[in-house]
C-alpha cells in the first residue's frame, strides 16, 4: 500500500591537539559526521529495498483513513521477515488483505493499512468519541485531541460489548470520521496480515524518517 533506526556511524578519534591539527576544529568535524549519518541512511535504505521481497515492502498510503499519522502519497516500510501475526500488539499499523466483506467504496482487492484496536478474545465498544477495551477507555495519543469517531462500534455496548473472536483483530483507521474499517466490515483474520509497519519514510511530499 502501511522514527529513524539508530544507524551508528565510525567512532570519532579524540583529538588531543591543543590546535586541532590531529582531528580538525569541532565545526569541520560536524559536516563529516553528518556526511557520515547521512550514507549510513542510504545504504540501510537501499538494503531494505534490496531485500524487499525476504525482509520489508514498501507501501504507500492510497487514502486519508491513516490522517494524520498517514497522509495520501506517504510511504512505508513493512517488515515481512519472519513476521507472525500472534506477535501483534494494541497499537500497531499493519498491512492486511483486502477482506472480502469490504463495500466501501474506493480501490478492490487492494492491500489495506490500519492501527489495531482490539486483540483476539477482548471485548471492544464505543461511547461517544472513545473507545473501550475488556471494560476501560483506550488511550490513544496517536490520534489528535478530541477527535471524533464517527460511526460508532456496531451493535455494542458497555451491557453488551462486541467480543473479537479468537485469531481476529478489530482494526480501525486514525481518521475515524472517514475511516472504512472493522465498523463496517468487522474484524479482520491475523492470518491476513501480511506485516507490521516500522518505519515512515515519505511523508506529506518530503522524505520524513519515523519508526512506529
Amino acid at each position: 500500500m502501511a522514527s529513524t533506526a539508530d544507524l551508528g556511524g565510525a567512532p570519532e578519534s579524540a583529538a588531543s591537539d591543543a590546535g586541532g591539527a590531529a582531528g580538525g576544529s569541532p565545526a569541520r568535524r560536524r559536516p563529516r559526521a553528518l556526511a557520515g549519518w547521512a550514507a549510513a541512511l542510504v545504504v540501510a535504505l537501499s538494503l531494505a529495498f534490496g531485500l524487499r521481497a525476504f525482509v520489508f515492502q514498501a507501501f504507500s498510503i492510497p487514502s486519508s483513513s491513516m490522517e494524520s499519522t498517514l497522509g495520501i502519497g506517504d510511504r512505508i516500510l513493512v517488515w515481512k521477515a519472519f513476521f507472525n501475526w500472534r506477535d501483534v500488539h494494541q497499537g500497531d499499523i499493519v498491512v492486511f488483505t483486502h477482506p472480502a466483506l469490504d463495500h466501501c467504496p474506493g480501490p478492490a482487492n487492494n492491500d489495506l493499512v490500519k492501527r489495531v484496536i482490539a486483540l483476539p478474545g477482548q471485548t471492544i465498544y464505543s461511547a461517544g468519541n472513545s473507545i473501550y477495551v475488556d471494560g476501560k477507555r483506550l488511550a490513544e495519543p496517536y490520534l489528535p485531541p478530541h477527535e471524533r469517531l464517527g460511526p460508532p462500534i456496531h451493535a455494542a455496548s458497555r451491557r453488551a460489548p462486541f467480543h473479537v473472536p479468537p485469531g481476529d483483530f478489530y482494526v480501525m483507521g486514525d481518521n475515524r470520521p472517514i475511516s472504512c474499517d472493522s465498523r463496517f466490515w468487522g474484524p479482520i483474520k491475523g492470518t491476513s496480515i501480511v506485516g507490521r509497519a516500522v518505519l515512515l519514510f515519505w511523508h506529506g511530499s518530503h522524505p520524513d524518517f519515523h519508526l512506529f
